[in-house]
């Protein structure tokens, strides 16, 4: 993984044309790029969401935020009220009980 001014980009080696490929992996906006060296594939990287931005700029739409910290959850109505007492009785927001339960969950695949 590569990450550039908040921008994401995931590589593979295509075997078969022995070049890398990338993509921009979080943005609903198709950003693609590749090389054949792992400093070609960095630079085409950063020179894709540069150019992204500058598509951007010149056809006055807003570039998509790379992810704004804020999202919405549905759960069961049980699963909700769960929640929400697990919250309580940790003495935090539902909305820090989440947070904690998304990155204890992180911690643990990550290893």
């Amino acid at each position: 993984m590569m990450n550039y001014k908040g921008y994401i980009g995931r590589v593979e080696y295509d075997d078969e044309n022995h070049v890398f490929t990338g993509n921009v992996i979080n943005t609903r906006t198709v950003i693609t790029f590749q090389g054949s060296t792992v400093d070609e594939i960095e630079n085409e990287f950063r020179a894709s969401v540069e150019d992204y931005l500058e598509w951007c700029r010149e056809d006055g739409v807003e570039p998509e935020k790379p992810y704004s910290g804020k999202f919405n959850v549905r759960f069961s109505p049980e699963l909700h009220q769960q929640a929400a007492l697990g919250a309580k009785l940790l003495g935090i927001s539902l909305n820090s009980f989440v947070e904690k339960s998304v990155r204890d969950e992180l911690k643990v695949m990550n290893g």
